[in-house]
C-alpha cells in the first residue's frame, strides 16, 4: 500500500468514525430531551431569558437576515445549488457532488430527528418556523456547509470562518426564540456528522480531482 493509499484509507476511517460519533451524540441528546418530557434544560431557560435582555434592533435585523439565509427557499435551494455551480466553475465536479449530497443527507437527518422527538419550540418566537424544535435545521445546514468547506478547501481561515458562521447562526436562532440553546447544539452535531459521513464516500474521487487540479496548475 502506497503512502497516498494509506492517507486515503485513514481519511475514510476518520470521516466514518467522526461522523458516526457526532450523529450518535445528536441522537442521544434528542433522546435525553425526549426522556425529560420535553422540559427545557436549565441552561435553555437561562439562555432564553438572558438573550431576551439583549433586545436590540440591530441584532434583531441581523437575526432575521440569518433566518432568511439559513432556511426557506434560499437556504434549501439557492445555497446548495449555488455552491455546487461555483465548485463546477472551479473545475471540481466531484466536490460539487459531495456538497450537494452532504446538504441532502443533513436536511434529511434533521427532518427525521424533528419528527422522532417532536420537541416544542419556545413560546415567544419572533418568526414563523416549521414543526419540531430539535434539532435546529438552520444550524445543521450551517455546520454542514462549514465542514464541507474545510474538507474541500483545507485551510485554517476556512475553518475559522466556518466556525464563526455556525456560532452566529446558533445565536440568531436563539435570539429569535425559535430554538432552545440545546437545539442549536443538536443541529451542529447532526450537520457536521452528516458532512463527515458523506465525505467518506467521496474521498477517493475528490483526492484525484485535487491532484489533477494541482498538476494542471503547475503545468
Amino acid at each position: 500500500m502506497t503512502d497516498t493509499q494509506r492517507r486515503v484509507t485513514a481519511s475514510v476511517t476518520a470521516y466514518l468514525v467522526g461522523g458516526a460519533v457526532l450523529v450518535a451524540l445528536s441522537c442521544l441528546l434528542g433522546w435525553w430531551i425526549f426522556s425529560r418530557g420535553d422540559e427545557p434544560f436549565p441552561i435553555d431557560t437561562w439562555w432564553n431569558a438572558a438573550i431576551a435582555e439583549l433586545w436590540n434592533p440591530v441584532l434583531l435585523g441581523f437575526s432575521r437576515v440569518m433566518n432568511w439565509l439559513g432556511g426557506g427557499w434560499f437556504g434549501v435551494l439557492v445555497v446548495p445549488i449555488g455552491g455546487a455551480i461555483g465548485l463546477i466553475l472551479l473545475r471540481l465536479p466531484w466536490a460539487a457532488a459531495y456538497f450537494l449530497a452532504a446538504e441532502a443527507v443533513s436536511a434529511a437527518g434533521v427532518q427525521v430527528l424533528k419528527h422522532v422527538y417532536g420537541r416544542a419550540r419556545p413560546e415567544d418566537m419572533l418568526v414563523l418556523s416549521d414543526y419540531g424544535s430539535y434539532p435546529s435545521g438552520h444550524v445543521a445546514n450551517a455546520a454542514t456547509i462549514a465542514v464541507a468547506a474545510v474538507i474541500i478547501f483545507p485551510r485554517v481561515w476556512v475553518a475559522v470562518v466556518g466556525a464563526a458562521w455556525v456560532v452566529l447562526m446558533a445565536f440568531s436562532r436563539t435570539y429569535l426564540h425559535v430554538h432552545w440553546l440545546s437545539d442549536t447544539l443538536g443541529g451542529a452535531l447532526i450537520g457536521a456528522g452528516a458532512a463527515l459521513l458523506v465525505a467518506a464516500a467521496f474521498v477517493v474521487p475528490m483526492a484525484r480531482e485535487r491532484a489533477d487540479a494541482a498538476t494542471g496548475a503547475s503545468g
